[in-house]
């Protein structure tokens, strides 16, 4: 059990992208009030589809993965995420590449500070704060599921 929870632990650090700073400069985010509420309804989804357990939130975020980026997801072993993002730093990350990566994802990328809590059924196995990207692309969100980075 102690080596499955590492194992799920490193996804965490993953998924917040703990090992690389997220450059560029903070600048004001202009977006509509529909836009805004596309990237709180995205999270709130996550989050509602990992209180209805594993396997529906592991669908909706291969769902909900960058079309580019389709083949990158990994499994989270029956774990499920909660992501609370603090709205006030939500900003523009223009020069951001997932890791491994070269190409900047189409569409307008977002970076935003997040607390992201992972569970194994009911017990939290650990929590982390770090940043997520997520994408607006075609009118839609879209993020990059663990294993891929934030």
């Amino acid at each position: 059990m102690a080596e499955r929870a590492a194992v799920l632990f490193a996804s965490l650090a993953l998924l917040t992208g703990c090992a690389a700073p997220v450059t560029g400069s903070a600048r004001a985010v202009q977006l509509s009030d529909g836009d805004r509420g596309k990237f709180r309804e995205f999270y709130e989804r996550l989050n509602k589809a990992g209180d209805e357990g594993a396997p529906q939130q592991q669908k909706l975020l291969k769902e909900t993965q960058h079309p580019d980026f389709r083949q990158k997801t990994c499994d989270l072993r029956g774990a499920t995420i909660k992501v609370e993002p603090t709205w006030s730093t939500l900003r523009t990350d223009a020069d951001w590449a997932p890791p491994g990566e070269k190409a900047h994802p189409r569409g307008d990328v977002y970076v935003v500070a997040v607390t992201v809590t992972l569970r194994q059924e009911e017990a939290v196995i650990g929590s982390q704060i770090g940043s997520l990207h997520v994408v607006l692309l075609d009118d839609q969100v879209y993020g990059f599921a663990p294993c891929l980075g934030g």
